[in-house]
């Protein structure tokens, strides 16, 4: 698998609702920064072959990661949506890599397994595009995930987009994909900024796949704890706690 899979992980934010001066990714779960815990999370399914997109305060990211030897970086100089830093990352995807998954730095008790069984998922149904997905009971703040009539994903709506009906919907996007490079590199160019945020958002390539007929799926996460987002400081502080009380969720 190491062979044929790269990993981006986004992690140039600043995130404004911490009400802090540092980047996002830096603050620290269990007395490390978050963005450690996915880095080692994406290095046991690609080995060097991780992309880490970085902006604010991207020099001292680059230093709290300088334990993994060999990552490779992007800047995205400013911060247009999610689909613009895979963008970013884009033209660093080696070679020899045909799928990409996608990861975000601030999602630090997601697990090797969780990621290898969405790409295992993809490569045995030969997919264009793979999502993990979850179900909660209180969504609230989560992308939906919309299904048709087949139980086929459509699209991903954020939350500041959703109709009131589209709020009531329990299956959330953990954001978190495994997409074919080739597909990437052909949908990207076509994901706009039509939306409340005014941002380009990753999630647009689903929708992208259905109107294209492309082969898609989902893959459900069994523990909803693993795509919890820090997000606030409330966040920080919940995800702390569970790293403490079960640290052999992050390995």
């Amino acid at each position: 698998m190491r062979n044929k899979v790269a990993v981006i992980i986004l992690a140039a934010g600043m995130g404004t609702r911490m009400k802090s001066d540092k980047a996002k990714v830096l603050h620290e779960i269990a007395g490390r920064p978050m963005i450690i815990y996915v880095v080692a999370a994406a290095r046991k399914l690609a080995g060097d072959d991780i992309i880490v997109v970085i902006g604010n305060q991207a020099q001292t990211v680059r230093k709290s990661l300088s334990g993994f030897g060999d990552l490779i970086f992007a800047y995205q100089d400013k911060q247009l949506g999610t689909a613009h830093a895979v963008l970013c990352a884009l033209p660093n995807i080696p070679e020899h890599c045909e799928e990409v998954v996608v990861l975000c730095g601030d999602v630090p008790l997601i697990q090797p397994d969780t990621i290898a069984g969405l790409v295992e998922d993809h490569l045995a149904d030969e997919r264009d595009i793979s999502l993990l997905a979850v179900e909660l009971d209180n969504p609230t703040g989560y992308g939906r995930v919309l299904l048709d009539e087949n139980e086929q994903v459509t699209r991903i709506i954020e939350e500041a987009d959703a109709t009131a009906q589209q709020k009531e919907i329990k299956l959330i996007n953990a954001g978190i994909y495994c997409i074919n490079k080739r597909f990437l590199r052909e949908a990207l160019p076509k994901i706009g900024s039509d939306n409340a945020q005014g941002e380009r958002y990753l999630t647009d390539i689903m929708e992208i796949g259905y109107r294209e007929k492309k082969k898609m799926g989902v893959r459900a996460a069994a523990d909803s704890r693993q795509i919890l987002g820090v997000n606030t400081c409330q966040d920080l502080e919940m995800v702390d706690v569970i790293m403490k009380k079960q640290p052999r969720i992050i390995s």
